[in-house]
C-alpha cells in the first residue's frame, strides 16, 4: 500500500509552513462569529493529520442557546416577509462565492476532518449544487397550489405553503460542510430562520458558510450558529425549535424523536447505516471494483452513506476480490493539503478505536484480512489503512454493527435472490449500491432494495449529488428527506384555503336530508366519470 507522510508548505492555510492548522488569525476571525460561550471551559480542537491545534471554541451555555433562539425568532418574521425571489438570490450568490473561495473551505475541511482533498472537494460540489437547486427552483416549489374543489366552478380551493418559524440544526463532524448546506439553506429559503451547532471538531468549516452566507446577503441574525456540549445545551435546542434536524447516531436520534414527540413539534433524522453494495454477475468487475474503492473510502469510511457489505456472485467472486483488493493496495494514504493521497485519516481517536476493535474482533472470530488491517503512525496520530475482509461470520461485531471507517467485508452469494435477502437483512436501510451490466436489471434489483437511495454502478455520489430527489433513509437509518422538494417543504406548515360560491354544502332550507344525500351521491358519480385537470 503506498502512502505520503504528512508534507511541509508554505501555501496559505498553514500554521509555520506545517499542514495540520488554519493561520491564527483566520481561525480567530472564524471563532469571532459565535456569539455566546459563558462556559467558563472552552474546548482546545486539534487537527487529525498532525495533532497540532486549530482552534479554541468558546462554549455555549443554556442561556447563550435560548438567547440565539430568542435573536432568531425576532429575525424570522421579517425575513419571511422578504420575496422568495429575493432569498433565492442570496442562495445563487453564495453559490458563486463558494466556488470562488473553494480553495480555503477545502484546507479547512482537510485541516478539521482529515479527509483526502478530492473528499473535501465533494462536500464543496455538494454545498455549490445545493445552493443552486434551491436558487433556482425554490420559489416554484413554494408557490401556492391549486386545487380541484369539492363543487366544480363554486368551490374554489389551493394550498399555501408557511415557515415552521425557527429550525435548530444539529450538524456532525464527518461531513461539516455539505450537511450545513444540505440542512440550513433550504430551511432559510423557505423562510426559516436558524440556530445551529456544529460539531465542535468541525466547527470552523461551518462558520466559513455562515461567513460566506452574510457575504451574499443573509441578514446577520438569521443564521445563528452556537457551539456547545450536548449536555449543556441539547435541552434548549429541543425545546426551542420550532423543527430539528438532526445528523448522528441512531440511539441519539431515537432519544430525541422521544423529547420531541411531547412538544408535537416537527423533526427529521438521518441516523446510522450499514449500506450493501451487490456485485451481480454480468457488471464489469474492474469498473465494480474501482467504484467500491470509492464507495468503502471516500472520507476514510466516514460517510453515513459509505458501503460496508459488499455480496459478490460466488462465479465472480474471486476475480473481483482480486481486483478490488489490488486497487485498494495501491490507494496513496497520506496528509497533505492537495490532491496527491487518495485517503486521509480518521478524525478521532474514538473513531480509531472503534476500526481497529471491529477489525481485531472479526480476526479473532475467523475472518481474514485481505488488505490493510493496520494503524499507520508514520504517517500521522489517526490513519489506519483501508481493510477488505472476508471469511467474516455472524459472531463478528463487523457482521452487522455499523464501523463508520475504512473497513468493508466481502460475502459471496448464489442467486439474486439470495443477495437481495441478505443486503436487507439489517435494521439499517439508508443507502445500497447494484452493479450490474444490464441497466434494467440493476434498476429492478434496486427497487427491491429497502434503502432510501440506491446507486446502480455507482456507490453513492449519484444519488447524492442529485439534489433533486430526496436522500434518507428507511428503518433504523432515520425520518425524513433531505433535497429535492421534500427537503424544502418539510421545513413549512400547509395550509388549504378553500372559498365556497353559491351553492352551501348543506340542504336547502326546506329539503329533507336525504334527498340532498342522494342528490350528493349522483353527483360525485358525475365527477368521477370528468375527465382529470
Amino acid at each position: 500500500m503506498t502512502s505520503t507522510a504528512p508534507v511541509r508548505t508554505g501555501r496559505p492555510g498553514t500554521i509555520g509552513g506545517v499542514v495540520g492548522a488554519p493561520p491564527a488569525s483566520r481561525a480567530t476571525e472564524l471563532v469571532n462569529r459565535v456569539r455566546g460561550g459563558a462556559d467558563s471551559a472552552p474546548v482546545e480542537m486539534k487537527a487529525p493529520f498532525t495533532g497540532l491545534t486549530t482552534a479554541t471554541l468558546p462554549q455555549a451555555t443554556d442561556a447563550d442557546t435560548r438567547a440565539a433562539f430568542a435573536r432568531a425568532r425576532s429575525a424570522q418574521r421579517s425575513w419571511a416577509q422578504r420575496p422568495v425571489a429575493e432569498r433565492q438570490r442570496i442562495l445563487l450568490r453564495l453559490h458563486e462565492l463558494v466556488l470562488r473561495h473553494q480553495d480555503e473551505a477545502l484546507d479547512l475541511v482537510q485541516i478539521e476532518a482529515g479527509k483526502a482533498r478530492l473528499d473535501a472537494f465533494d462536500e464543496v460540489s455538494a454545498t455549490a449544487l445545493v445552493a443552486a437547486y434551491y436558487g433556482k427552483h425554490a420559489a416554484k416549489i413554494l408557490a401556492p397550489r391549486r386545487a380541484p374543489g369539492v363543487l366544480p366552478l363554486l368551490t374554489k380551493a389551493g394550498e399555501l405553503r408557511h415557515p415552521k418559524g425557527v429550525v435548530g440544526v444539529i450538524s456532525p463532524w464527518n461531513y461539516p460542510l455539505a450537511l450545513t448546506a444540505m440542512d440550513v439553506l433550504p430551511a432559510l429559503v423557505a423562510g426559516n430562520t436558524v440556530v445551529q451547532k456544529p460539531d465542535n471538531q468541525t466547527a470552523l468549516s461551518a462558520l466559513w458558510l455562515h461567513e460566506l452566507a452574510e457575504r451574499a446577503g443573509l441578514p446577520v441574525e438569521a443564521w445563528q450558529i452556537v457551539l456547545g456540549r450536548g449536555s449543556r445545551i441539547g435541552d434548549a435546542l429541543v425545546e426551542e425549535s420550532d423543527y430539528l434536524c438532526f445528523t448522528g447516531s441512531t440511539p441519539t436520534g431515537k432519544q430525541l424523536a422521544g423529547r420531541i414527540a411531547q412538544r408535537l413539534t416537527s423533526y427529521s433524522l438521518e441516523l446510522g447505516g450499514k449500506n450493501p453494495m451487490i456485485v451481480l454477475p454480468g457488471a464489469d468487475l474492474d469498473r465494480a471494483a474501482a467504484g467500491a474503492v470509492t464507495a468503502c473510502f471516500s472520507s476514510a469510511g466516514q460517510l453515513c452513506v459509505s458501503v460496508e457489505r459488499i455480496y459478490v456472485h460466488d462465479s465472480v467472486r474471486d476475480e473481483f476480490t482480486r481486483a478490488f483488493a489490488e486497487k485498494t493496495a495501491a490507494l496513496r494514504l497520506g496528509g497533505s493539503l492537495d490532491y496527491g493521497p487518495g485517503m486521509g485519516s480518521l478524525t478521532s481517536a474514538e473513531q480509531l478505536a472503534a476500526v481497529r476493535a471491529h477489525v481485531d474482533d472479526a480476526r479473532a472470530h475467523g475472518a481474514t484480512v485481505v488488505t490493510g488491517g493496520r494503524t499507520r503512525p508514520d504517517l500521522g496520530p489517526l490513519f489506519y489503512e483501508p481493510t477488505i475482509l472476508t471469511g467474516v461470520t455472524e459472531r463478528a461485531r463487523v457482521f452487522a454493527e455499523e464501523t463508520f471507517g475504512p473497513v468493508v467485508s466481502v460475502y459471496g452469494y448464489t442467486d439474486v435472490e439470495d443477495a437481495i435477502e441478505r443486503a436487507n437483512d439489517t435494521p439499517y436501510g439508508l443507502n445500497a449500491s447494484v452493479w450490474c451490466g444490464d441497466g434494467t436489471e440493476g434498476w429492478e434489483v434496486a427497487s427491491r432494495l429497502k434503502a432510501g437511495t440506491v446507486n446502480v454502478n455507482e456507490g453513492y455520489a449519484a444519488t447524492f449529488g442529485t439534489v433533486g430527489v430526496p436522500m434518507g433513509g428507511m428503518k433504523d437509518s432515520g425520518v425524513g428527506r433531505r433535497n429535492g422538494a421534500e427537503g424544502l417543504l418539510k421545513y413549512t406548515e400547509a395550509q388549504s384555503i378553500a372559498v365556497q360560491r353559491g351553492l352551501r354544502l348543506r340542504p336547502f332550507r326546506g329539503m329533507p336530508p336525504g334527498l340532498w344525500a342522494k342528490g350528493m351521491t349522483a353527483g360525485m358519480r358525475l365527477l368521477r366519470r370528468l375527465p382529470r385537470r
